[in-house]
C-alpha cells in the first residue's frame, strides 16, 4: 500500500521485571516478549489513529520476529521494508523499574537484526507526508545511522516532512560534541523536533527549556514540541508559544509513552489541526500509552483516544 507515514529505525522486543526495585544482576522473574522500539512504537499508535503508516526496519527468522511483525501487520502497518534476517536474532531490551523513577535497560540491538536495514527505494517514498526518525536509531549502528540520512533525502525530495524525537543516548554516540555533529543533518532537515528540555539543551549547549527550543528553532524546524512530562508539553513556533495541559492517568508503565505522544502530535500535523488541538491529541497519547504493561500495549485507536480526551477517563 502507499503509505503516508514512514517509521525507520530499531524493531525489537521487551522482556521485564515482574517487580519493582529487582535488579538485573541477579536470578528473578521476568514477563515478556512485548513489541517494542521507539520508532515501531510510534509507527504503531500513528496506524491506530487511522493512518497509512509503513515501518522500516528487521527482525529475526525467530519466534520474537513473529510477535513483533503479527503485532504490526495486525495493527494495518506495511511490513514490507521490515525483512526477516535468518543470521541474526531479534533485538531484545531488559528492563527493570525502581522505586524512585529511574529504570534500568540492557540492550541486544546493535549486533542483532535491529541493527540490520534493508535497501531504500524512491518509489516506497512517493506519497510519504511524514518520516519519523529516533535519537536512538542514530546510535544503534553507522548502517542503521547511513539509512536514516538517506531516508530524510528520499522524503524531503518528494515532498514530505520530517519529524525528530532526539530520544538521546549521549553514551552511545560519543559525547555531546559528536551527538550534535551525528544529530545535526536530523535536525536541520526537520519540521518538527520533539525533546525533553534536557535534549534540547544537548542538541544546542543552550541553557534553558526554553531558550533551548528557539535554539532549535534557529536551526531549520518549524515546530518544537517541548515534552514536560506530568506538566503536559509546549508548542513553540517562531509566533507562537502554547501550553498544553497533561491528561490525569494512573501510570503503569512509562516506556513507549513518549513515542506514542510523538505519533499524536505528527497526526495532529498531518490532519492540519490547530496546534492547540496537536499538543492535546499528543498529550492524549502520551497519557494513554504509560496506562498498559508493555510499550506497545498502550497505543490505543482513535476511537478510544477522541473518548478520552472528551471524557478524561482512561479505558480500564
Amino acid at each position: 500500500m502507499a503509505v503516508e507515514i514512514i517509521a525507520i529505525g530499531e524493531a525489537l522486543v521487551e522482556v521485564m521485571r515482574t517487580r519493582i526495585d529487582d535488579p538485573l544482576d541477579k536470578p528473578s522473574e521476568f514477563v515478556g516478549p512485548f513489541p517494542s522500539g521507539a520508532p515501531a512504537i510510534f509507527a504503531d499508535q500513528a496506524a491506530r489513529l487511522g493512518h497509512r503508516v509503513g515501518f522500516i526496519g528487521a527482525v529475526g527468522d525467530d519466534d520474537f520476529g513473529t510477535c513483533l511483525l503479527d503485532r504490526l501487520a495486525a495493527d494495518g502497518l506495511d511490513v514490507t521494508l521490515c525483512p526477516r534476517v535468518r543470521d541474526r536474532a531479534t533485538g531484545v531490551a531488559f528492563v527493570t523499574y525502581f522505586s524512585d523513577g529511574n529504570r534500568r535497560f540492557l540492550y541486544h540491538i546493535a549486533h542483532a537484526a535491529a541493527g540490520q536495514m534493508p535497501n531504500l527505494n524512491a518509489d516506497y517514498f512517493a506519497d510519504v507526508k511524514f518520516l519519523h526518525i529516533c535519537g536512538s536509531s542514530l546510535s544503534v549502528s553507522e548502517e542503521m545511522r547511513g539509512k536514516c540520512y538517506q531516508a530524510v533525502e528520499l522524503t524531503t525530495a518528494a515532498g514530505g516532512r520530517v519529524s525528530f524525537d532526539p530520544n538521546l543516548r549521549p553514551e552511545l554516540l560519543g559525547g555531546e560534541e559528536a551527538l550534535r555533529r551525528i544529530c545535526g543533518p536530523v535536525v536541520e532537515a526537520s519540521h518538527v523536533v520533539l525533546p525533553s528540555g534536557a535534549e534540547a539543551e544537548l542538541l544546542t549547549g543552550v541553557s534553558g527549556a526554553d531558550e533551548a527550543c528557539r535554539a532549535l528553532l534557529g536551526q531549520g524546524p518549524e515546530v518544537v514540541a517541548l515534552k514536560r512530562g506530568a506538566e503536559g508539553c509546549t508548542v513553540i513556533t517562531k509566533d507562537q508559544k502554547i501550553d498544553d495541559d497533561a491528561f490525569q492517568v494512573e501510570a503503569v508503565d512509562p516506556t513507549g509513552a513518549g513515542d506514542c505522544f510523538d505519533a499524536g502530535f505528527v497526526v495532529g500535523l498531518l490532519e492540519g489541526l490547530p496546534l492547540e488541538d496537536v499538543g492535546k491529541l499528543a498529550n492524549a497519547c502520551g497519557a494513554l500509552g504509560a496506562t498498559r504493561k508493555g510499550p506497545m500495549e498502550g497505543a490505543f485507536s482513535r476511537g478510544v483516544v477522541d473518548d478520552f480526551m472528551n471524557t478524561g477517563r482512561a479505558p480500564a
